[in-house]
């Protein structure tokens, strides 16, 4: 028996092919995926198959019967990976480091064994390797003014289209989806905005001064296109994205996963200007019996007239808007959110905007095979969050959206 993986080494937002061959024709096995995060934690995700009439398997045509998902899924086994069973739960697997792949052991195990048991004998085995980069893709650490964060730069001579790509509250310095752009031919500025470096631990408040000074170094670089620069963020980032291309006309292109359409938690300063931020009221915080935290009902009501001064003016924008929502997300409304600021801007009397709405998706779209992650450890709380969404529609609309947020940026940036 053996098992081939195809291509054994290649880019994480690409698609793999998996072969089984050599099985007694119909004869059970389970298909094991296995990886460890940066810290040795180990991840996995199993699925039951049935081997054809030639005692072959083809992971594009044949169905899963069980185990982490079901159906014809050629990445099932990417996308599920979990925490194992010895390990902490609700972690997420996220590169921490762009230079080196995540390495994948695909397993063939006899019989059907369910998630968390011991599985059957090992019957054939390979090894793939997820990379985040490209030989030529340069990564540069930044410390331009106040500015932090580091600069992916695509091979060859460019110019490229500049797009500044930041996370959400979690903090810190997030890379991945930087490093993955710049192989797809953007110059890539991962933008960390707290918790990193010399910027503040926490997010008491923010200055958009900073984010324009990010704008305008991007926008300068001998390496970049002009005359816009591009901005995508998930979550906290998001709404950032939403006010950036607001109010500074350097970004003419913002590309908005799951946020809201007012400022949140940090008040927003721009010189004499300032948004208050919505705040979070805890006692509308629904805990499970497991422990789960379900804050989709906390954040304070954006249409409340009270919470107008929170409200992102985006009809100031001159660019261009692409939403992204899960519909399923329950870390907030963002569907709702979406509608609110599509509902302003036609108000105005503008149609500069694209939506993609996914339905059964979560809180976190990423690019494609990321680890789906229902309940994720919140960094400021320290407890399990609800993301919300479905497996595999979350991972649909991962793959779905990777395609149009880079077509929607080479439409606006060149």
């Amino acid at each position: 028996v053996s098992v081939a993986v195809s291509p054994t080494a290649g880019l994480a937002d690409e698609r793999v092919e998996t072969r089984v061959v050599g099985l007694d024709p119909g004869q059970s096995v389970t298909l094991r995926a296995v990886a460890a995060n940066e810290r040795g934690c180990l991840f996995e995700s199993c699925a039951h198959y049935r081997a054809d009439g030639r005692g072959q398997l083809h992971l594009d045509t044949d169905a899963s019967h069980g185990g982490s998902y079901t159906g014809v899924e050629p990445m099932g086994l990417f996308w599920s990976l979990a925490p194992a069973g010895m390990e902490r739960p609700y972690q997420r697997l996220v590169p921490r480091s762009t230079g080196t792949p995540m390495k994948v052991e695909m397993l063939v195990h006899q019989g059907h064994s369910l998630p968390g048991a011991i599985p059957g004998p090992v019957v054939a085995k390979a090894e793939v390797e997820r990379w985040f980069t490209v030989p030529g893709v340069r990564r540069i650490r930044l410390k331009e003014g106040g500015v932090r964060g580091s600069l992916f730069l695509p091979a060859g001579d460019g110019p490229f289209p500049g797009v500044i790509d930041m996370y959400g509250d979690e903090g810190g310095l997030i890379e991945f989806r930087s490093s993955l752009l710049a192989t797809r031919g953007f110059a890539a500025l991962s933008l960390p905005y707290f918790d990193f470096e010399d910027l503040p631990k926490v997010m008491k408040e923010l200055k958009l001064e900073y984010f324009e000074e990010a704008a305008r170094f991007l926008q300068r670089h001998p390496k970049v296109k002009g005359p816009g620069v591009g901005v995508i963020g998930t979550g906290k980032g998001a709404e950032l994205a939403l006010s950036m291309i607001t109010f500074l006309p350097e970004v003419v292109a913002a590309v908005s996963i799951s946020a809201c359409s007012s400022n949140t938690v940090a008040d927003l300063h721009y010189g004499e200007m300032t948004l208050p931020g919505l705040r979070f009221d805890m006692n509308k915080v629904s805990v499970s019996d497991t422990g789960v935290f379900d804050v989709f009902d906390a954040l304070d009501d954006p249409m409340n007239p009270t919470n107008s001064s929170c409200t992102i003016p985006i009809e100031k924008a001159e660019g261009h808007f692409l939403f992204v929502v899960g519909e399923d997300d329950r870390m907030w409304k963002s569907s709702l959110y979406a509608e609110l600021a599509i509902r302003r801007l036609r108000q105005h009397g503008k149609e500069n905007f694209e939506l993609l709405s996914y339905p059964g998706a979560g809180h976190r779209i990423d690019p494609p095979s990321t680890p789906f992650c229902l309940v994720a450890m919140d960094r400021v709380l320290g407890v399990p969050v609800l993301g919300g969404g479905e497996s595999k529609a979350h991972a649909h609309a991962q793959e779905h959206s990777w395609g149009k947020i880079q077509e929607f940026l080479h439409l606006h940036l060149g």
